[in-house]
């Protein structure tokens, strides 16, 4: 099923600037949350779940500067098939409440209840931190997409404690300051009735345990520093600085938990004889002047090779000859762009004396004088350029 746009989600136009975004997002979530739901149907329920989810998204997206460039560049389909973002990608119900929460000052909950279908409670989820590589991939690459393997140094659990940070896997003692829950929370009276505000446990960071004593492999972070071949697959019509999302390959959680993203940036290489214009491709052609007078055939490059093409007799410079689909793809898989050669007249710069003579002598004959419907033809082309 197609996912709705963002901007349609969140009611607000294209243009809508962070406090129009953050306004919207805080009605909606105000709306479906679900201690406003209290009383209604399973499918009532379900439905504002929903609701409360997707505004998430849209609002997670939107709200940030590189997220939202990328999705209106992509779309919503595209952008979610890239692993976008976003809860479809990854996004907890404890980051929802983490974000609402961010919005309101701090709380994600109304009068203690934390979450669709029973209380918040437990402990904090523990997340890895992202990585972000770049990787350069030519234009054959972005034609016809690609997988390369890179060596990505990341932070895993360490072997020696299970990732718990312990010696030995000791056993951890319940954290005295939140009693095992992981978070602090505290009740305060607002214009919207009465709030719970919930943060992460200031002594042991949410886990709700507490070491006894560290393990000396990893000094009691529970990770360690190890480096991976790990195999990245590009889709073709990618662009330069455009940004992949491989869920879960980023740096471990310490503790355990939900490992980070690895965040891969586009570089696209410069190639030497074809010039990238979003989908299409331009190649400027310089002919010779007997070939462009009398025509011809020529050979010009391609992303997979070469391609013959005609010069027809009295082809003008500036000319540009079309050969469709010939160019990239799109990213989202809808269509191909085409192959551009701007034709050029090569107008030779030092003639011998006998070259200089035959040229002379044509210069009265009236195939070698433009005439007014030429004249017409090529400026006019040359007026659209620069419209």
């Amino acid at each position: 099923m197609a996912k709705r746009d963002f901007y349609e989600v969140l009611g607000v136009d294209r243009n809508a600037d962070a406090d129009a975004l953050k306004k919207a997002y805080r009605k909606l979530a105000i709306q479906y949350h679900p201690d406003r739901q209290q009383g209604k149907s399973e499918a009532e329920k379900k439905d504002a779940e929903e609701k409360f989810k997707e505004a998430a998204e849209a609002y997670d997206v939107l709200s940030d500067p590189d997220k939202r460039a990328r999705y209106d560049q992509l779309g919503p389909d595209a952008y979610d098939q890239m692993g976008g973002g976003g809860f479809s990608g990854g996004m907890s119900m404890e980051d929802i409440f983490r974000q609402f929460g961010d919005l309101f000052g701090g709380f994600g909950g109304f009068g203690g209840f934390g979450g669709f279908g029973g209380a918040s409670g437990g402990n904090a989820v523990n997340h890895g931190t992202n990585l972000r590589v770049r990787v350069k991939v030519n234009l054959k690459e972005v034609a016809n997409g690609t997988e390369k393997k890179i060596k990505v140094p990341r932070q895993v659990s360490c072997q020696a404690c299970h990732g718990t940070g312990a010696k030995n896997g000791t056993a951890l003692e319940t954290c005295s300051n939140c009693r095992g829950s992981g978070v602090e929370v505290r009740i305060r009276r607002t214009i919207l009735g009465q709030m719970q505000t919930q943060s992460t446990c200031s002594v042991c960071g949410g886990s709700g345990k507490k070491i006894k004593e560290r393990c000396p492999d990893c000094g009691g972070n529970g990770l360690i520093k190890k480096e991976e071949v790990v195999t990245i697959s590009i889709p073709a019509g990618v662009q330069e600085g455009m940004m992949l999302n491989m869920r879960g390959k980023g740096n471990d959680a310490p503790g355990g938990g939900v490992p980070g993203d690895l965040q891969i940036v586009i570089e696209e290489q410069r190639d030497e004889q074809l010039i990238r214009d979003e989908q299409d491709l331009i190649y400027n052609l310089m002919i010779d002047f007997p070939t462009a007078a009398l025509g011809g055939k020529v050979e010009i490059p391609t992303v997979d090779g070469r391609a013959r093409v005609t010069i027809e007799p009295g082809t003008q410079p500036g000319k540009v000859l079309r050969l469709r689909g010939k160019g990239l793809p799109s990213v989202s898989g809808y269509g191909k762009g085409d192959l551009l050669v701007n034709v050029m007249v090569y107008v030779p710069e030092n003639l011998s004396a006998s070259e200089k003579r035959t040229i002379e002598s044509l210069r009265e004959s009236g195939s070698f004088k433009p005439n007014s419907s030429t004249k017409e033809r090529i400026f006019s082309r040359l007026r659209h350029m620069f419209d």
